[in-house]
């Protein structure tokens, strides 16, 4: 019924005239892009942002960012762009499942295999029934795939307490997940016990002992410094997770062709920035995060990829799927 509301009252929305937007080219000093998200400011994504989306547009537009969910909380920016109150955010294939199930197949564990492939899968015209939709009945226009990272399994405790091998092993664990329906599936699909908490409180959460542990790239353990409050990492990989940069479909049909080429080209430049930078990271993370204190070792990457699988066989979240999309991503692989 969440869903079904969400989605609905955006439709009044658009229904309304709210989102429709006039298609007259704004003047130069009239145009100012709002980003708000809920990473920090050395988040590489928001660094993306700043640092090669932000100069590109500079021509035409002033660019306005707000770092961890000061502008918008985390979860509310899509229905902000919607109501015309913001012109940009980095959201999840989750957030956007919310709005519509179908996009919980591209926040599904195992599905996307690496950085290249995620973007593969973008590009490809498997995709444009889904931005239609979004632009359609949500009013933001998806421009974009970031790279997020594979995201791991990060807990509290050390390995003496508990070791994790299979998914067995995450029985009873308290894991912080964000709120949406696809990442808590996502969290039982593990093993776990998968807690919504926003980001922000996740590093408190931690150090009190709120939760058990929580799942994210190891570039985002270091910039939000939860190596501090993190006892042992189990490089799972069970989401190879991805951002797309939203956009006010108003705002774009306020801009001339012109200025509509400049911010598409922005937005891939970005995204190909921080997608090279994100890799970087990652690769070279491990080491620092080790002379932490925290230790960094592999489970069974088999018996989870079974396991996570085959929790979505027969669900509700796959039902959703549009027939025949799952094997045309699994075709775009490696």
């Amino acid at each position: 019924m969440i869903k079904l509301t969400r989605r609905a009252a955006i439709s009044a929305f658009a229904a309304a005239g709210i989102l429709a937007g006039a298609s007259v080219p704004a003047a130069a000093a009239d145009i100012k892009f709002t980003l708000a998200t809920s990473g920090s400011e050395t988040d590489q994504r928001s660094v993306a942002m700043a640092n090669v989306f932000a100069p590109m547009v500079a021509g035409f537009a002033d660019y306005q960012a707000g770092y961890n969910g000061s502008m918008f909380a985390q979860g509310t920016e899509l229905e902000a762009i919607s109501r015309g109150n913001l012109t940009m955010s980095i959201a999840s294939a989750q957030e956007l499942a919310q709005f519509f199930p179908e996009f919980s197949i591209f926040a599904t564990g195992y599905v996307h295999q690496d950085a290249a492939h995620q973007v593969r899968v973008f590009n490809d015209p498997l995709m444009d029934p889904f931005k239609k939709t979004v632009e359609d009945e949500l009013g933001v226009k998806l421009l974009s795939v970031m790279y997020l990272g594979r995201r791991h399994v990060n807990l509290r405790f050390p390995r003496s307490e508990k070791d994790i091998k299979t998914p067995a092993d995450l029985a009873g664990v308290n894991l912080r997940m964000p709120g949406t329906d696809a990442w808590q599936f996502l969290g039982k699909a593990l093993g776990a016990a998968p807690t919504p908490m926003a980001f922000t409180e996740v590093y408190t959460a931690l150090s009190t002992g709120a939760v058990d542990g929580q799942d994210n790239p190891l570039p985002t353990v270091v910039d939000a410094k939860f190596y501090e409050v993190t006892k042992q990492i189990a490089l799972t990989s069970h989401l190879v997770d991805l951002n797309y940069i939203a956009f006010s479909k108003a705002t774009w049909d306020k801009l001339t062709p012109e200025q509509q080429i400049t911010v598409q080209r922005a937005a891939d430049a970005a995204a190909a920035y921080g997608r090279l930078k994100q890799l970087d990271k990652e690769n070279n993370l491990a080491d620092f995060i080790r002379s932490q204190g925290v230790e960094i070792y592999t489970p069974d990457l088999e018996a989870f990829r079974k396991h996570v699988q085959a929790q979505y066989v027969g669900s509700e979240a796959a039902s959703a799927w549009p027939e025949g999309v799952l094997e045309k991503i699994n075709a775009l692989g490696n």
